[in-house]
């Protein structure tokens, strides 16, 4: 369920079996602020068109399977130093993620990555 960079809660990883069953694979972007704030957006995977302006973070596995994690290239410059944790609360988020019907939303938990996670990740 994590890797380097990125990881996932149960209730997060729970929500993601659900809204497989509905739509398929998903994917997330890691939103940069406005009207979302900076919510991890849950999309149908392939939907949100990334390019070389996104890094891939990594993936969350969920049963086996992956679920790719996105972030714009000039957010990830801010937030390389960190790993990510995609959680889910109650609460209604933006209209755009796929879980906003379902009155919960995911929310990004984040920590500085340590000084051992950070010499791995750099010498990739």
């Amino acid at each position: 369920m994590t890797s380097d960079r990125v990881a996932v809660t149960p209730e997060a990883a729970e929500q993601i079996r659900r809204l497989r069953a509905q739509h398929g694979p998903v994917m997330f972007h890691q939103s940069g602020g406005c009207c979302d704030g900076s919510a991890p957006m849950c999309y149908p995977a392939g939907e949100f068109a990334t390019s070389d302006a996104d890094v891939h973070l990594g993936d969350l596995t969920v049963d086996g399977q992956a679920v790719p994690v996105w972030m714009s290239r000039p957010q990830f410059e801010y937030w390389k130093h960190t790993h990510l944790t995609i959680d889910l609360v109650p609460g209604r988020g933006s209209g755009f993620s796929l879980e906003a019907p379902d009155g919960v939303r995911f929310l990004t938990r984040s920590r500085l990555l340590t000084q051992d996670e950070w010499k791995r990740l750099d010498a990739s």
